[in-house]
């Protein structure tokens, strides 16, 4: 029996170099009626855990450490005992949010983790964020992008800690290399799949290149 997929959509801010801009927030939960994870604990640990309900959580898994996807976590795992999970390369962007605070674990390329009896694979998609991670489930048909990929292309590359070659370079190998029915839930927004992206995808990678 595979995981299912909840979606979970929390509200707060978003804020890098200088500015501040209000956002909502995907927040995606993975697993059955007695375990999951979470991929990105997005503003209310309150709100998060109240969807958990009695659920063991499991871990806590980070997209990217941008402060409206990680603000919440700590509070989370405190709440639940769950370990937080972070690509290492985005340590400088998580301590701009949680300086006293350090991530429990680390995601690795190729890294698999289980829940529910379903394994997602964790693609390390730098461009957003150097540290910018997808996790893929094939059982379940479906990749969680974060900001890596959205709804009408590639995430925002305009402010610090963010490459826009090398965005779609993380798009173009590792996420169009997908099957195109595979679900693109995202960070932010609307889903979509990747062969909905892929033919607008090829003016970005030409661009990008």
């Amino acid at each position: 029996m595979t995981a299912g997929i909840e979606h979970l959509v929390t509200s707060g801010t978003f804020s890098l170099d200088g500015g501040t801009w209000d956002v909502e927030n995907n927040v995606w939960i993975v697993g059955d009626d007695t375990e999951a994870i979470v991929i990105d604990a997005a503003h209310d640990a309150g709100a998060i855990k109240a969807a958990l309900g009695t659920r063991t959580l499991r871990a806590v898994v980070c997209t990217h450490a941008h402060n409206d996807h990680v603000d919440a976590a700590p509070a989370l795992s405190a709440a639940t005992g769950a370990k937080v999970l972070l690509h290492p390369d985005d340590l400088p962007l998580w301590k701009l949010t949680h300086p006293d605070e350090a991530p429990d674990g680390d995601l690795s390329d190729g890294q698999t983790i289980t829940v529910a009896g379903t394994d997602l694979t964790v693609l390390h998609t730098p461009g957003h964020a150097p540290g910018a991670v997808c996790l893929y489930a094939a059982d379940l048909g479906t990749v969680f992008t974060g900001d890596t990929l959205f709804a009408g292309g590639p995430g925002a590359t305009g402010r610090s800690f963010s490459d826009f070659p090398t965005i779609v370079d993380s798009i173009s190998r590792r996420l169009l290399a997908l099957p195109p029915e595979t679900v693109v839930r995202t960070g932010h927004g609307d889903s979509t799949t990747i062969g909905a992206e892929a033919p607008h995808l090829d003016e970005w990678i030409t661009r990008g290149h």
